[in-house]
């Protein structure tokens, strides 16, 4: 059972292996939303998630047997690192099967731990399955990354800290994968203080949370597909289910698209890096009608490869029109490429790519293509190059823009 007592025996035991994490306010979010909105930037512990507390706080409960057996674990990698880090300290041996499309940095963090890394499935799900396996056949201790009361009640932990600096909070949002971290907050909250409303936000492309609590039970969903790897899960934990139930007051979905504007937001207005399954409660923000509320969104992790994040920045500068391209039909002749850089400059567009295609046409003369790629600060500054173009007889097309 989740109680009170275990909650604070948890907020003492987790102080062991975690840093403070004190809420940021965040006057960009307050202003686009009409709240005061704070930041809780789990993203800041030493394994760079908040996994670490469920993981250790669950060990440590642990028989010295248990825990000599060996631990293993499934994860996506916030959980194994968690497990890692928490087996190191307490000296045991750590096995940790981890997805196949899991980020390098991810795996390799893990195994700078000390843990034996074993990358087996497309998605958590399987990766599970093959780890109770080898529990099976090893006789290690299982540690399950979410659909475990004591793990629950070390993620919980946050909802106390949260509590304690800001006791009139209105509102906390908080990620949802498998359901642990969403069980042990909106528990704890609601034993704190029954007015918090508590709304786990989840990918709208592995929503399992939100079928289920229509279902009124755990379902499996078919696929899951969402650039947050560390929230891509099936099916929402059995034995937290009913917790989930019971405390939480909604539940958001969120598009991926919107996870890499939120990115953006984040690196531009707070210099922090937040992994796209942390960002689920900052896109949320615009998806909560309520004004004046003081709001918590939880940034459950910060583990992302430089990869990924180049790759979201990128789509997000493209998102906000401050990465466009155009193709224009000029005649081939000299000079016409000129008077195109021309107008383009003189209305403070940077060019980034061009690409020139003479065979766009058999008339040559008459027509070939050139695709310009350019940086704008901006959906208005991009309107005004292309109705730039357009007054100089370019006839501009926006196309989409690949990098």
């Amino acid at each position: 059972m989740l109680t009170l007592e275990k909650f604070e025996e948890a907020s003492e035991i987790v102080k062991k292996v975690t840093q403070e994490t004190k809420l940021v306010y965040s006057k960009y979010f307050s202003d686009q939303t009409g709240n005061r909105v704070y930041l809780k930037p789990e993203n800041m512990q030493i394994t760079g998630a908040y996994k670490i507390r469920g993981a250790y706080y669950r060990i440590s409960t642990l028989s010295r047997e248990e825990q000599q057996k060996g631990l293993i674990t499934a994860s996506a990698g916030n959980h194994a690192q968690g497990v890692a880090y928490a087996a190191k300290e307490l000296g045991v041996k750590a096995v940790v099967v981890m997805p196949v499309t899991t980020p390098l940095m991810k795996v390799n963090r893990t195994k700078s731990y000390g843990a034996e890394v074993i990358l087996h499935g497309e998605v958590y799900d399987e990766s599970c399955e093959y780890a109770y396996q080898l529990a099976k056949e090893n006789g290690y201790t299982f540690i399950h990354p979410f659909d475990d009361l004591g793990v629950a009640t070390g993620q919980g932990t946050i909802a106390m800290e949260i509590v304690k600096e800001l006791p009139l909070v209105d509102y906390i949002l908080v990620p949802v994968g498998g359901g642990g971290l969403a069980t042990g907050v909106s528990s704890l909250a609601k034993m704190l203080n029954p007015n918090i409303h508590v709304i786990g936000v989840e990918p709208a492309g592995a929503n399992c949370l939100q079928a289920s609590l229509e279902a009124g039970e755990p379902v499996t969903l078919d696929t899951i597909n969402t650039i947050a790897d560390g929230t891509a899960v099936k099916r929402p934990g059995e034995k937290v289910f009913p917790y989930l139930q019971k405390n939480l007051d909604g539940v958001i979905t969120v598009q991926d698209d919107e996870l890499i504007v939120a990115f953006l937001d984040m690196v531009e207005n707070h210099k922090m890096i937040v992994e796209n399954s942390g960002l689920l409660t900052v896109a949320a923000l615009k998806h909560l009608n309520v004004k004046n509320k003081k709001i918590v969104s939880i940034l459950s992790g910060g583990n992302m490869d430089v990869i990924t994040m180049s790759s979201v920045v990128q789509h997000g500068l493209i998102q906000r029109d401050r990465i466009f391209t155009v193709s224009v039909l000029l005649p081939d002749r000299p000079g016409e490429l000129v008077r195109v850089s021309t107008v383009v400059a003189e209305n403070q567009g940077n060019v980034i790519k061009l690409d020139h295609n003479q065979f766009v046409s058999t008339n040559r003369n008459k027509a070939v293509e050139l695709k310009i790629t350019m940086e704008a600060f901006g959906t208005e500054h991009k309107n005004q190059i292309v109705q730039a173009l357009e007054e100089h007889g370019f006839k501009p097309r926006v196309i989409r823009t690949s990098l």
